[in-house]
């Protein structure tokens, strides 16, 4: 995996995490990095994040979410699209609908990093980042 992919290797970091069942994970922070964590915790993928650290060594903290006494992870599936080798965008009327709309798409638009339904309501494509189911 490429060094400067930050937002796969945030993928790959929660994917790691939820299949050993650790309560959290950190990520290096970036822009991209939070704005990924906001969604996730709107859409109630992950409990909560928060940015600790000083200076250069700065991590968000995903505080992962379980369902059931066998605690299942909540996100079943990290899927990353775009690619810094092959970008992937679309038009608001191309917005992939994820699973028939039980997914999310997240979207890196001109109005900032959101859900295909934001996006689709706002009437604006972007640079489709990954599929969260």
């Amino acid at each position: 995996m490429a060094a400067n992919d930050t937002i796969s290797d945030m993928l790959t970091r929660i994917r790691n995490a939820c299949m050993v069942k650790h309560p959290s994970t950190q990520v290096p922070s970036t822009r991209m990095t939070r704005s990924i964590a906001k969604v996730l915790t709107e859409e109630g993928f992950i409990d909560s994040y928060e940015e600790t650290g000083e200076g250069i060594k700065k991590y968000v903290v995903l505080t992962l979410k379980y369902k059931g006494r066998s605690r299942q992870p909540t996100i079943s599936t990290l899927k990353r699209v775009s690619k810094p080798g092959l970008r992937v965008y679309s038009k608001q009327k191309d917005l992939p609908r994820v699973l028939g709309g039980i997914g999310i798409a997240i979207v890196s638009t001109s109005h900032g990093v959101m859900t295909d339904r934001e996006a689709r309501r706002q009437g604006i494509g972007g640079e489709i980042l990954c599929y969260v189911w």
